[in-house]
């Protein structure tokens, strides 16, 4: 039995240092061998420790911020989807708007990549350490009706409208809000505005997101007043990346020209 592991184990416990209790022994070797110095070695162990805890926050901000699947930018086909600026995209990846409170809005028809690269933009977000969250329109709009309902809407805007720094709508206008339901979106852009990034994604241009909102065109201005006012557009165009598939594999016949 080796007294002294014991006791280094019993340490690091207690400090909850598990990474350097599960490595320090072959780092010990290692350093005996190569002749490291002690202070290499107590670099190298602290290096471990705080990449085991980099990583465990990484897993934990990726579950808190419920993505639907895991995305990239390096998977996406910016040759595909017609209009998107890369430039403008890998700026975005920056998360410099996330830093500024500013929005993005991603704008095209179904299936052109705009959930895609929402995702990817999380994604690098939660790599940052930044506290993500990802909702649909429609889930979204459950939960807040929800906690209406419940009397807990206050305590559901602290904890997932204003507790996350960035927050992700998809799919707003694919199914229209009631009166109320359009109210509640608007108190969500308005108490994020310039406090924390949204990132929406639609397949309504703007001057149709009335008729997603209760068609009341004084609120939907409001909104957008608010929403756009520090914001990046993106607009894509093209043919959906589910049907190209689909045509790809012959499943269906690929449209004809005249």
């Amino acid at each position: 039995m080796n007294l002294q592991h014991d006791r280094v184990q019993a340490l690091c416990e207690q400090l909850r240092l598990p990474a350097i209790a599960a490595q320090w022994p072959a780092l010990a070797q290692h350093a005996v061998a190569t002749e490291t110095s002690y202070g290499d070695f107590l670099e190298q162990a602290l290096q471990a420790e705080m990449a085991a805890r980099t990583e465990r926050t990484r897993q934990t901000l990726q579950k808190l911020a419920t993505l639907p699947s895991v995305k990239t930018l390096e998977a996406f086909d910016f040759g595909f989807a017609a209009g998107v600026s890369k430039p403008q995209v890998m700026e975005l990846a920056t998360l410099a708007f996330i830093e500024r409170a500013e929005n993005v809005v991603l704008l095209g028809p179904s299936g052109v990549g705009k959930t895609h690269l929402a995702i990817a933009l999380a994604m690098r977000a939660v790599h940052a350490g930044i506290k993500t969250r990802f909702l649909s329109a429609a889930d979204l709009m459950l939960q807040l009706a929800s906690a209406n309902a419940q009397g807990r809407l206050r305590e559901y805007f602290n904890r997932a409208v204003l507790g996350p720094r960035l927050l992700i709508v998809d799919e707003l206008g694919y199914l229209p809000f009631g009166r109320e339901e359009a109210s509640l979106f608007f108190n969500v852009v308005a108490k994020r505005y310039e406090r924390g990034s949204m990132i929406l994604t639609s397949n309504l241009p703007f001057p149709q997101w009335a008729s997603a909102l209760a068609d009341d065109a004084t609120l939907t201005a409001a909104l957008l007043d608010r929403l756009l006012h520090h914001a990046h557009i993106v607009q894509i165009s093209g043919d959906s990346y589910r049907l190209k598939d689909k045509r790809k594999a012959g499943t269906i016949r690929p449209q004809s020209t005249t």
